[in-house]
Formats: structure tokens, C-alpha cells, sequence
């Protein structure tokens, strides 16, 4: 360690707790997917808020939805970075559900949970003033685990 490094202090990465953890995720919107099919591998971005145990969203129709049909085991990833040595980092793994009133009872009252969820974040959400109205998919990641990372700078 050059004396510069001294001066600026030690990089601490530690485990965040599941209370950490849910708060970094109550106070974002944006997060990425992560999902497989066979060998491939994709993240993308989405927006999502947390309802309990679960994240609520909404998404278009397209390839990441039909690869999704085959393998629901999902990750999303949430982070807040300061700087290189100030971030925090959630990881939640979980099954991805699309959500349907055409579906079972259970399902039809959780697809209303979400889209109360949805619009109280989100007051334009499903109306004429949405500037996202191809997002027609409700969908739920049901939270299976939940970690966190968490680095900061202390002093020597």
C-alpha cells in the first residue's frame, strides 16, 4: 500500500443484512434481470418496486418473455454507487411469474396487488397520460433470497 492509500483510508466490502438489503431495494425503481435458456445469458434493465416479498413490474411482450416461459429462476440485481469505493449492491433470486386475471384466483388477486402497487409509485401507470403504454405485462418476481455487498472506505 503506497502512503497515498494510507491517507485515503481502507476499502471495507462486507455482507449487507436482509433490512439493508430491502432498503436499498425500497428506495430504487431500476434494477436488471438476469435469465438463461440453455447457454445464453441475458440482463436487462427494469423497472420494478417492492411490495413484501415481492417485486412488481411491468414489461413488453417480446423474446425476454418467451425465453422466461421455459426458465422462470431469475436474479435482479440493484445497485447504488457512489464512487468506486462508496457502493452497495442487492441481489435478489427468485421465479419470475407473468401475471394474468385470466389465471387462478390466487394469481388474479395478486395481479390487483401489483397494479395497486404499480400505480401508488407510479400514478400514470395503465392511463392515457402512460408514456410507456406498451408495457401491458404485469409481472412478480417472488423473492427466494435476498443478499448484499456493501464497500466504503475506513480510515487506517
Amino acid at each position: 500500500m503506497t502512503s497515498d492509500q494510507a491517507d485515503r483510508g481502507q476499502l471495507e466490502v462486507r455482507a449487507m443484512d436482509e433490512q439493508e438489503c430491502r432498503a436499498l431495494l425500497a428506495g430504487h425503481s431500476l434494477g436488471r434481470l438476469a435469465f438463461s435458456f440453455r447457454d445464453r445469458v441475458d440482463i436487462q434493465p427494469l423497472h420494478f418496486v417492492l411490495d413484501g416479498d415481492w417485486l412488481f413490474g411491468r414489461t413488453s411482450e417480446g423474446e425476454k418473455l418467451e425465453t422466461l416461459e421455459h426458465h422462470r429462476w431469475v436474479a435482479f440485481q440493484v445497485d447504488r454507487v457512489q464512487d468506486a469505493h462508496h457502493w452497495e449492491s442487492v441481489v435478489v433470486r427468485g421465479a419470475f411469474h407473468v401475471l394474468s386475471a385470466r389465471a387462478s384466483r390466487d394469481e388474479s388477486r395478486l395481479l390487483e396487488r401489483a397494479t395497486t402497487v404499480i400505480r401508488t409509485h407510479l400514478p400514470w401507470s395503465f392511463s392515457e397520460a402512460d408514456p410507456t403504454p406498451q408495457r401491458t405485462v404485469v409481472f412478480g418476481i417472488s423473492i427466494q433470497e435476498v443478499s448484499g455487498r456493501r464497500a466504503r472506505l475506513v480510515a487506517s
